[in-house]
């Protein structure tokens, strides 16, 4: 069965060239998702197929206690996707289903030995502790070590310079009291956003949580952030937001969109002088442009970290881990590093302007640094603002999403290049809704939609997160094919309120 714009789940995975399976039309039951087996962890797995490879939400970071080494956040194991052979009612919950099985997130240090190590008695380097070693006694090592090699490099220089072989050092010119960065650069742009940015705790009534990031939208004090960070404190939690000068507000759940993954917090004391972020223009970022992500990775606020858009539109479907439904975006890539905790956090182009809101990673593997926890690999989704402002909007006004759709159920066992119409599994007017969008072209069951916006079509999920850009009302030319023959169609696209 299916569920709105959204598909069938095949009992095995299909090879969808973009994203892992999405769900179905609104109409009928959504269907079971498939699972992807974890990875091999002792050896390189073959490198997949372009575009089949899972993406997950940027799971919220917990705080790390405190006398835990290297920050290490200290998170319960992530239950499965949900339940992949419990079906949902039609237009009831099972929308969108979960994306493929993904390597659960962790707890990570950074691993290696202090640089210039000393060496033993016989000149073989000492050996490596085999210890925990925390963050602060790994500095006071490097720092000691530095500081032995120094005073050796110092004391052979003068046993040089006595015997008349000299020794020449250049230093820098002397460095100014008040060094000043100019506005444009990385510094001056990190500084000008960082006292907008907030770092926000969630917690449920059974005391989980964790930690992700938002920022100012406007001056009555909304925060713009994503939903898998607020969810677990959404009803009877508590959520806290931190500015960087580390004064902390109570804030609300104004309201959330689970297939878009954004949220609207309020701050319910809020400050005076709030300095909304500006809002740039997604739909003119040009891959190559630079970008800045601040956030929150594995609870560290007020973190920056710098790369360029990697790529445009790229159709992604991504779950929090908790068995929550699935959300689509045509997402911004970037390789500007990004982690738990930066979930929700500003994305900026290099003018300082909020081009996305950071809410997913492609994780390589089972584990990262201490076998658990998975970070950065260069591959890091934004929703693109101009997305994000039209959801907030909406959530501002009435507290609820509104979602663009054409009526249909796609069939994800389908092999081919598109998005195939379901031919089976309910009704003919259910798979088409004759009066919805698509049935009023005159699309039929077995139809495959190749073409949307003029943009191509290569599998459902991509079919999603390309209406999803759209507002409803629109009007967009849409192709599919018949019987191997080419149409173009018009097609307006209604609307659904709210979550199912």
């Amino acid at each position: 069965m299916s569920t709105e714009n959204e598909g069938t789940a095949a009992p095995t995975p299909p090879a969808a060239p973009s994203v892992p399976p999405a769900p179905a039309s609104e109409t009928q039951d959504a269907a079971p998702a498939p699972t992807v087996p974890e990875p091999v962890t002792q050896q390189l797995p073959p490198t997949p197929a372009p575009g089949t490879e899972p993406t997950q939400q940027i799971p919220p970071a917990q705080a790390p206690p405190v006398a835990q080494a290297y920050g290490e956040p200290h998170t319960p194991a992530a239950p499965a996707y949900g339940d992949p052979h419990a079906p949902a009612a039609h237009g009831a919950e099972g929308w969108p289903p979960p994306p493929p099985t993904v390597p659960s997130y962790g707890a990570g240090g950074h691993g290696g030995g202090a640089w210039g190590a000393p060496l033993s008695a016989d000149g073989a380097p000492a050996p490596k502790s085999k210890g925990k070693g925390g963050l602060v006694a790994g500095v006071l090592v490097a720092a000691l070590l530095a500081g032995g090699i120094g005073g050796g490099v110092g004391y052979w220089a003068a046993e040089r310079s006595n015997k008349g072989t000299g020794s020449t050092t250049i230093s820098a010119g002397n460095t100014p009291k008040d060094l000043k960065r100019e506005a444009g650069s990385i510094a001056g742009l990190a500084a000008g956003a960082l006292p907008s940015v907030v770092t926000i705790e969630a917690s449920a009534g059974d005391g989980e949580g964790g930690t992700g990031t938002g920022f100012v939208y406007d001056q009555q004090g909304h925060i713009l952030t994503n939903n898998h960070v607020v969810a677990s404190a959404a009803n009877g939690g508590r959520l806290f937001a931190t500015f960087s000068d580390g004064k902390r507000y109570d804030a609300e759940v104004v309201g959330r969109a689970q297939g878009y993954d954004v949220a609207v917090l309020k701050l319910k004391n809020p400050p005076t002088g709030l300095k909304p972020l500006p809002l740039g223009d997604s739909d003119k970022v040009a891959v190559g442009d630079s970008t800045i992500a601040i956030g929150a990775p594995f609870g560290l606020s007020n973190t920056v970290t710098t790369g360029i858009v990697s790529a445009k539109n790229r159709p992604v479907a991504s779950g929090d881990g908790n068995g929550s439904k699935n959300s689509y975006m045509s997402a911004l890539q970037t390789d500007a590093s990004i982690n738990p905790g930066n979930s929700g956090g500003p994305l900026l182009d290099g003018r300082g302007a909020v081009i996305g809101i950071n809410s997913a990673i492609q994780s390589a593997g089972n584990g990262g640094f201490g076998g658990g926890q998975a970070g950065s690999i260069g591959l890091g989704f934004a929703i693109p603002v101009n997305q994000a402002r039209n959801v907030a909007e909406s959530l501002i006004k009435t507290g609820k999403p509104v979602y663009p759709v054409i009526s249909v159920s796609v069939d994800l066992q389908a092999k081919s290049e598109g998005a195939k119409i379901s031919e089976q599994g309910a009704a003919a007017n259910e798979l088409v809704d004759p009066n919805g969008p698509a049935g009023k072209a005159g699309l039929k069951p077995g139809d495959i939609i190749t073409e949307f916006g003029g943009k191509p079509v290569d599998s459902g999920p991509t079919l999603i997160s390309m209406i999803w850009t759209y507002k409803p009302g629109d009007t967009v030319k849409l192709t599919y094919l018949r019987s191997g023959k080419p149409t173009t169609v018009d097609i307006t696209l209604g609307s659904r309120v709210g979550d199912k």
